[in-house]
């Protein structure tokens, strides 16, 4: 098992059967990834057996089964497969650039912001149309992560991990409770909010995929670009800046990634739990602590985790769907108490 108590730190020189056993849980992924994607689209409340699947996808007949998949089913795996990619991918950057094991988008309340900026672009402007809701959750998942770090750093130099967690709590909490104060007063603000307040992917459509992908694309894009940079952090700013980095740059650079991520992730589909929390830790376990190689193995596996948890959600009660967000915190709850728990959990 891996130590969490310095995820960002540089890892040594890696011997080739590290490299070799590395590449191969990347493949394993990619595998589960494959298979999962294609059990996504004929798992569901109507399962439609593979082999109609595959006639579908190869000679659309306009039929309903062909409707479902290629306008439900597809752009719905599409859309899980960028959400997941975007949430682990921000949860590793949270974690290395704060050196805390417990950063998550949902965890350090990013993604409450996205959500109350929303409701409250709909409850204030009439806005329902995520082309243009889009851009107030950026700002809101901004703002929110901005707050949390100021609150978790009052009367200390570095906020400790333990101190970001609960000042992430507290302004969910905080955030949660405006959030029902405008929809409860605001019914347009409340048909909106409903659909994706739980976290769902259901009935997410091509429009939504398109909206949020170029955005989700630039996140990963800066974020793999400030792997390097992050590997550098971890030794501490004299050193970083001895090496070359510029250190606020680079922190403005993940703080940008993250804000297109979780913002875009969170406009799509609404808050998800612990999809940046659980992925990032399997990812250093696999990579160790090289930010080159737990960022695009942690893309790798979010998109496995946001499957596995909506087909779970599709069949654990018979004949209706659980939101996938109801899903990732039933699965994601154990692993949080569990790291909050680890005895040897330190400041980084």
């Amino acid at each position: 098992m891996v130590m969490l108590s310095s995820p960002g730190a540089v890892s040594s020189q890696a011997t080739p059967a590290q490299r070799g056993a590395t590449a191969g849980w990347a493949l394993l992924t990619v595998a589960v990834l494959i298979l999962l994607s294609a059990a996504s689209l004929f798992i569901g409340s109507n399962p439609i057996p593979f082999t109609r699947v595959m006639e579908v996808l190869t000679s659309p007949d306009g039929s309903f089964e062909a409707t479902v998949i290629l306008e439900q089913r597809l752009p719905r795996t599409f859309l899980l497969v960028a959400v997941g990619a975007a949430l682990a991918v921000a949860g590793a950057l949270m974690q290395s650039m704060t050196r805390n094991p417990l950063a998550d988008p949902g965890i350090l309340g990013v993604n409450a912001g996205a959500s109350f900026a929303v409701v409250l672009a709909v409850a204030a402007f009439g806005i329902t149309s995520i082309w243009f809701y889009l851009w107030f959750a950026f700002a809101g998942a901004a703002l929110a992560a901005v707050g949390v770090y100021i609150l978790g750093a009052a009367g200390q130099g570095s906020p400790a991990p333990e101190r970001l967690a609960l000042a992430g709590v507290a302004v969910s909490m905080a955030v949660g409770a405006m959030v029902q104060t405008v929809i409860l007063t605001d019914q347009n603000a409340f048909n909106e909010f409903r659909f994706w307040a739980a976290g769902s992917a259901e009935g997410r459509g091509e429009t939504v995929v398109l909206a949020v992908a170029p955005f989700i694309a630039m996140g990963l894009v800066l974020a793999m670009a400030s792997a390097p940079a992050l590997n550098a952090l971890a030794l501490g700013e004299e050193t970083a800046r001895g090496l070359g980095v510029s250190v606020n740059l680079s922190r403005t650079l993940v703080v940008v990634a993250v804000t297109l991520l979780a913002g875009a992730a969170t406009a799509a589909v609404g808050p998800i739990m612990f999809i940046g929390l659980g992925v990032p830790y399997l990812a250093r376990g696999v990579c160790g602590s090289d930010q080159r190689k737990v960022l695009p193995y942690a893309a790798l596996a979010g998109p496995c985790a946001m499957l596995l948890a909506d087909l779970l959600a599709r069949v654990v009660l018979p004949g209706q769907e659980v939101q996938v967000g109801i899903m990732t915190a039933i699965l994601g709850g154990p692993v949080f108490v569990a790291l909050v728990r680890r005895r040897r959990l330190e400041a980084m």
